[in-house]
């Protein structure tokens, strides 16, 4: 019996989530729906009896892969992603779309697959299913924009992928140890790896994928999208580069600069792939830090975000779902029949801008204690501005212009029921977690003992918040607010759908004429050569004209002649 328990709790939890895939693509409605609903709900429950320490090995040639290890860490993450995989799927039950319902499946699995990974190489193969099935969730929408830009998607992660076996082909070679453990920056195989991961999270100028990708998904492809590539590089780099002191610059300029952005941005989802960003940028710092607290601020944060990140792609997915439309310009006076949706959307605006009571207050200030215990108090001023932003942008902007300005008389209604009940139960958890972290400090990987609920943090954060919601008020009320312009808003994206495509064209310009150039003085060679040839081989040249038969004895008799000469010179 003990055996038999053994067996079933190493049981790899992606496998439930492969088995659902394959079922999904033959069954329909509601056994469908069941298949899928249980995938998360058996991997779950697998993965709350695992116990830390647990490894299951695959020997594979000359090589021992750990293709299951459990530890406090993939733990945190193995419960996290279970969790949206549900609130994800039952978001999506109403879909008839097959292809939706395999990719999310096994994008979902994949992540967990990932996050339980004891070696370079397994994590390598689930890295890469998640970049294939997450294109095919943009892909999904079938149109032209969406299919360029998982072309642009599918890009990035491949180059995510290369960079990444690259890394590990080199540690092997050179050390022999595959084993996924921390790695620093040693060495040029740990900057491959450390750029495989900087990708995945978002890094500065390597982040388009997000901001071109995910608003062209499908309503219920971005939610599937939003809850686990980003979050499975935070656990690959807080498990592989902890207290690595750049992560704290880089994550730093992450939450900082997508404001500007999104606060100019008129498609919604587009504001909400900059806020993603500016949020992993408060977990990029805390790995950079490196303290527990700080590392145990990110991991937590990261669980939060995908509660509450999933919220509001849900709402807006909800919005487009109904009506079709995602921009700030072509949406507003949503609530009076959507008052459901409405209510939820601002429980997700509430909760991303860290409200007390509200589960990102409960580990975004974890983040910033530990700014402060290690010393980085112009980081921590920095932050702060990146907490004001997040409010103006995400906690005011999106509820704001998709429920309340400028009417558009939209005839809408709410979603279906699935999509109502997926977004309740996060915001329920938002709540909850707020409410009572020990929800969350209790299953946190690292022995850092915090309290956010004192008269310190939550004036802090309560003054913050004040004077952020003033200052948006003041530029409403001046007419000095940026108007919502329909327009297609580019930041680094201009270097991928701008400079370089007129690049290549400008290339392909400079071959085309050189390749002429070339073209005309082979020609002309070609045609000399040609010409002497046809000169002595042509119907009139010398060696085809008719020769006397006379001629040809007394030049037979001539070369004879020398040719006895010389024979009896020698």
């Amino acid at each position: 019996m003990n055996s038999r328990g053994e067996a079933m709790t190493n049981l790899h939890p992606f496998l439930p989530f492969l088995i659902a895939a394959i079922l999904a693509a033959f069954t329909r409605g509601s056994l469908r729906s069941a298949i899928m609903l249980a995938a998360p709900l058996f991997g779950g429950y697998q993965v709350m009896q695992a116990e830390s320490g647990t490894m299951v090995m695959l020997q594979v040639l000359d090589l021992e892969l750990i293709i299951y290890r459990v530890d406090e860490l993939s733990l945190l993450f193995g419960y996290l992603f279970h969790l949206g995989a549900f609130i994800c799927i039952l978001f999506a039950l109403h879909l008839k779309d097959t292809l939706q319902h395999v990719a999310g499946l096994l994008y979902a699995g994949s992540a967990i697959g990932a996050v339980f990974a004891g070696d370079l190489f397994t994590l390598f193969v689930f890295w890469e299913v998640l970049g294939l099935t997450s294109a095919f969730l943009i892909w999904a929408s079938r149109d032209e924009r969406s299919f360029h830009a998982g072309l642009r998607y599918f890009l990035f992660q491949v180059l995510s992928g290369v960079l990444l076996l690259g890394g590990a082909l080199w540690i092997w070679w050179t050390t022999g140890d595959i084993s996924f453990n921390e790695i620093g920056l040693g060495s040029g195989a740990s900057w491959l790896i450390f750029m495989a991961f900087g990708i995945k999270c978002g890094f500065p100028l390597l982040h388009n994928w997000i901001t071109d990708g995910y608003p062209a998904s499908t309503p219920t492809g971005t939610v599937f999208l939003c809850a686990f590539t980003t979050k499975a590089a935070i656990y690959a780099m807080a498990r592989g580069f902890p207290g690595t002191e750049i992560l704290i610059y880089i994550g730093a300029f992450m939450a900082c600069y997508p404001i500007f952005f999104a606060v100019i941005e008129n498609d919604l989802r587009k504001v909400l792939a900059y806020s993603m960003i500016n949020q992993l940028g408060f977990m990029v710092v805390g790995i950079g830090i490196g303290s527990a607290l700080a590392l145990n601020g990110a991991v937590g944060h990261a669980f939060n975000d995908v509660l509450f990140k999933g919220l509001l792609f849900m709402s807006m997915g909800a919005v487009l779902y109904v009506t079709g439309r995602s921009k700030a310009s072509d949406l507003g006076g949503l609530y009076r029949a959507m008052p459901i949706t409405t209510t939820l959307c601002i429980i997700g605006a509430m909760t991303i801008s860290a409200f007390p009571l509200f589960s990102a207050f409960v580990s975004k200030s974890m983040v910033m204690t530990a700014l402060l215990d290690e010393g980085h108090w112009g980081i921590w001023m920095a932050m702060l501005f990146a907490s004001a932003g997040v409010l103006e942008h995400a906690g005011i902007k999106i509820p704001y212009f998709a429920f309340f300005a400028h009417d558009q008389s939209i005839k809408a209604k709410e979603p279906p029921v699935n999509m109502l009940l997926a977004m309740a139960i996060a915001a329920v958890l938002c709540v909850a977690i707020g409410s009572y972290p020990a929800i969350l400090y209790n299953i946190l990987p690292y022995d850092a003992p915090y309290s956010p609920y004192d008269i310190t943090h939550v004036l802090t954060q309560m003054q913050l918040l004040a004077f952020a919601i003033l200052g948006v008020v003041f530029l409403h009320r001046t007419g000095r607010y940026p108007d919502e312009i329909p327009s297609v808003n580019l930041d680094a994206e201009w270097f991928f759908r701008r400079m370089f495509p007129a690049i290549y064209r400008g290339i392909k310009v400079v071959i085309s004429v050189l390749g002429e150039m070339g073209g005309q003085a082979v020609r002309f060679t070609l045609g000399f050569f040609l010409d002497k040839l046809s000169r002595h081989h042509g119907p009139s040249g010398i060696l085809a004209r008719t020769w006397p038969t006379g001629s040809m004895v007394l030049w037979v008799m001539v070369l004879l002649f020398l040719y006895l000469i010389l024979y009896y010179v020698e």
